[in-house]
């Protein structure tokens, strides 16, 4: 056990991405319907690991949470602010039941077991996740008056207090909000994050990595020219109706390919390439010729780009208006398959008006989009690459803002780092998605950094505390460990039938990603998250999560004064 010991002393990581690994091989196993999932794994290994003896420095902790909110900020930035308004009553509603359940449980309980006033703040810290309690409940305990050797133990306790119940406090959210919330809704988190992802989408297909529609809308065939001998490339094309256009885009006359020209008259035996809606290429056969398998040298390639709407011709017109004005030079061979705002689908009806910063998806030629996107705004390149300008000072800034401190007489009011980070991730998301050219960061990166920080973060938690908080419970007993159980789970148990009952909830995503934020159980809104697999949790657990960090800090003071 002591080389143990030395490995971990002096490679630390190690244990740490020991606790990974082994965590998510737990997190798979499926106990009947039960999976515990990769975050809670991580966090139960931790805490196996700790009992060695590991040393972990704070700061590894701050960088990985860091770097998981401000990420789970930056993709939810666009959906969180839409959501704001009249419609987040019911995350605030949520956030202070939470609270004051919260606060009501543990002060009962105290008076139950005659529990002292820092054993009392030290479970409120540690069972309901939220660290800020420590500060704000010793600072109000300094001001009780008593000796200098009894503030000294009552803050003392604080500290067992929090060790004791903490780990159980992050693992019992992720019970109640993932395993036992579906289970009263009748529905799985991820069926309703498919359901609502849907619906945000105003009905649009989306398409996964490797996935395609198997009858594309647009499309390109061969045809030997025959019927349409004698008319011009203008007149066959424009035989197409709006919803159904078509381009020649090459032509092969006697095994020769010759230039695409407007007035060029078509001759017997020539064979054209058609691209276009399928219904009008399709259709367009009967007027043209035979249909061809293939042809040597009439295969071109076409491309999908997003361009971000911004000159003044566009903006503030409707989609009829520009349909209109538009020139016949500019509609050549482009195709408009979608436009989104803040990254939600527009419907492409004749009265959308175009805002400033909406993204219009073309499809055609390289040459054709470079032609078109002059008129239209600036071209989104598809990259790999993360803009480590904007992101680092993403976070630089959240971190300044986590660093603000306001009192409200002696309680110090502050968001964090974590708080400022999701601020911080909110603001640069949504900012990038009005200005798409900058702020670049792959799907796969994103993960990444939500996986990692998470798992990460939550792993360090169980290496500082888990040694402490078992030894703690072998010398006190199960009593305080026990208390902080009931603490962690009825707080969120009524939260959630209020949630359910009252506040009219019927998402289960979204209500798990409302009631994981209002007791700021991080740990619990990452296995959402995967269970989800898309974003939908994550505009109501932005709500909460930030009034959660002021009620539930709020509750230091007032459970040293009731308890």
């Amino acid at each position: 056990m002591n080389w143990i010991h030395e490995v971990f002393r002096q490679s630390p990581e190690i244990a740490l991405f020991l606790s990974l690994a082994g965590g998510y091989a737990i997190g798979k196993i499926q106990f009947g319907k039960f999976q515990l999932g990769g975050v809670a794994g991580s966090l139960l290994v931790a805490v196996l690991i700790s009992q060695v003896g590991v040393s972990v420095d704070n700061g590894v902790k701050s960088v990985l949470f860091a770097l998981f909110i401000y990420a789970v900020g930056f993709e939810s930035g666009p959906q969180f602010f839409r959501s704001l308004g009249r419609q987040s009553l019911r995350e605030i509603a949520m956030a202070v039941v939470l609270s004051v359940s919260g606060l009501i449980t543990v002060v009962v309980l105290a008076r139950m077991f005659g529990l002292d006033k820092g054993l009392a703040a030290g479970i409120a810290s540690g069972a309901l996740t939220q660290s800020a309690i420590i500060g704000t409940a010793s600072a109000a305990i300094g001001k009780l008056g008593l000796a200098a050797d009894e503030v000294q133990r009552l803050q003392g306790n604080v500290a067992v207090g929090y060790a004791v119940t903490y780990i159980f406090g992050s693992f019992g959210a992720i019970i109640v909000c993932v395993n036992i919330l579906p289970k009263l809704m009748g529905r799985s988190i991820r069926d309703d994050a498919i359901k609502a992802q849907a619906a945000l989408l105003a009905g649009a297909q989306m398409y996964g990595p490797g996935e395609h529609p198997a009858a594309p809308d647009l499309v390109g065939r061969i045809y030997r020219v025959g019927k349409a001998a004698g008319r011009t490339v203008v007149e066959v094309e424009n035989a197409g109706a709006s919803d159904a256009a078509f381009t020649i885009e090459r032509i092969k006359r006697a095994g020769a390919l010759i230039g695409v020209q407007p007035n060029l008259t078509l001759l017997a035996d020539d064979v054209i390439l058609l691209v276009g809606r399928r219904a009008g290429v399709v259709n367009a056969a009967e007027a043209i010729g035979t249909e061809l398998q293939s042809s040597e040298g009439m295969d071109i390639v076409v491309v999908t780009r997003d361009v971000t709407i911004n000159s003044p011709a566009f903006i503030g017109k409707t989609v009829a208006e520009i349909k209109k004005a538009a020139t016949a030079d500019l509609r050549h061979g482009i195709y408009v398959t979608g436009i989104k705002r803040a990254d939600k689908p527009l419907p492409l009806n004749p009265d959308t008006r175009i805002e400033p910063g909406d993204v219009v998806t073309l499809y055609g030629t390289d040459q054709d989009l470079q032609r078109a996107s002059r008129s239209i705004g600036t071209v989104i390149l598809p990259s790999d690459k993360t803009d480590f300008v904007f992101h680092g000072l993403g976070l630089v800034a959240g971190l300044l803002v986590g660093l603000i401190v306001l009192r409200i007489g002696s309680i110090p009011l502050t968001l964090g780092s974590g708080g400022g980070a999701l601020l911080s991730g909110l603001l640069f998301g949504w900012y990038r998605s009005r200005n798409l050219a900058i702020g670049n960061m792959p799907t796969g990166a994103s993960t990444l950094l939500r996986d990692l920080g998470l798992a990460g973060f939550v792993a360090v938690v169980g290496l500082q505390s888990g040694l402490q908080a078992v030894q703690t419970i072998a010398t006190s007993g199960l009593s305080i460990f026990l208390i902080g159980v009931v603490v962690t789970i009825l707080p969120l148990i009524i939260t959630m039938l209020f949630g359910r009952y009252v506040l009219k909830y019927d998402n289960t995503a979204i209500f798990a990603g409302a009631l994981s934020g209002s007791r700021s159980a991080n740990p619990a809104f990452g296995e959402i998250l995967d269970k989800a697999g898309n974003s939908i949790p994550t505009a109501p657990f932005a709500i909460t999560y930030a009034l959660a960090n002021v009620f539930l800090t709020l509750l230091g003071p007032l459970v040293v004064a009731f308890a």
